[in-house]
């Protein structure tokens, strides 16, 4: 079981028809204000005959905020993005949200990475660091058939060695992404629209009966989906009455219009309610009926 996006992934414990899924959504009613809830619940066969129109969830439209490695001498375009350049902990490019790093790339071009071959323990330890950091990927501006391409390999190394070289790595490091992009331009938009659906990801606010049913099952989300985390803290451990400030200072990095968001999620469920507005304002807990 697993959250994507609005939708709730399920694999049954059976051989055949195991697959499922439930689509969360929220729609405003034409003839008066206010929004109804819509849960679907879709089979594995439902979807392969129906063909549902597609439609991105991580489809982003805010800038993004990107520190560029300052040893980069040709570094990548990212366009409508705030960009910083400075010393990274490792990698090359690091998407940023709340002083936060929440994606780091590093990029590697067809020289680099055989250089980067001829000392692999070296190298396992730098992508062992890379993926330390939230959502690390690899970038690679070129084909994987190149290392195959005796022309260019040149004469110390063949085609056999790179097969299980590259091999190796995908073993090795099975929490990182590896990309083999073809060329510089492509490498540039695959990392461009990657960091878009992380960006995405991040600030999606999970339908509150999805955290329930993760939060009661116990599965472990996303390492940066802090709105559970949020919700958890205040249903559970907050008093019956609780401020704004509150919240903030129990989670410092994280922006308040993400905690406003939590927040009108919980309001929209019926599981706080805001008491007055302005500097006296507070937030109160309903009681279960």
């Amino acid at each position: 079981m697993e959250r994507l996006g609005k939708r709730l992934v399920m694999v049954l414990d059976r051989e055949i028809r195991k697959r499922c899924d439930f689509l969360f959504l929220k729609k405003k009613y034409k003839t008066k204000p206010g929004e109804y809830e819509q849960i679907f619940w879709r089979t594995e066969q439902g979807l392969k005959q129906n063909k549902p129109r597609v439609k991105l969830t991580t489809y982003h439209h805010d800038t993004l905020n990107i520190i560029i490695d300052s040893n980069e001498k040709y570094p990548w375009k990212f366009p409508k993005s705030n960009i910083l350049r400075r010393k990274l902990p490792t990698g090359d490019y690091a998407l940023i949200d709340n002083d936060e790093i929440i994606a780091i790339v590093e990029r590697k071009t067809f020289e680099n990475l055989l250089k980067e071959f001829s000392q692999m323990a070296f190298f396992h330890q730098h992508l062992v660091n890379l993926k330390s950091f939230k959502n690390p990927a690899l970038v690679i501006e070129t084909n994987y058939s190149d290392f195959l391409n005796i022309d260019k390999i040149g004469k110390y190394y063949t085609p056999s060695f790179f097969e299980k070289t590259i091999a190796e790595l995908f073993a090795y490091h099975t929490n990182l992404t590896i990309v083999f992009a073809g060329n510089r331009k492509l490498a540039n938009q695959w990392t461009y629209r990657y960091f878009e659906a992380i960006k995405s990801h991040n600030e999606d606010t999970p339908h509150f009966k999805i955290a329930e049913i993760i939060d009661e099952y116990k599965i472990p989300e996303k390492a940066n989906d802090i709105n559970l985390e949020i919700k958890k803290i205040i249903t559970n451990d907050f008093p019956d009455e609780f401020k704004f400030s509150q919240i903030k200072e129990k989670f410092p990095h994280v922006s308040e219009s993400k905690i406003r968001k939590v927040l009108k999620n919980l309001r929209d469920n019926k599981t706080i309610i805001l008491v007055k507005k302005g500097k006296k304002s507070y937030w109160k807990k309903l009681k279960e009926e």
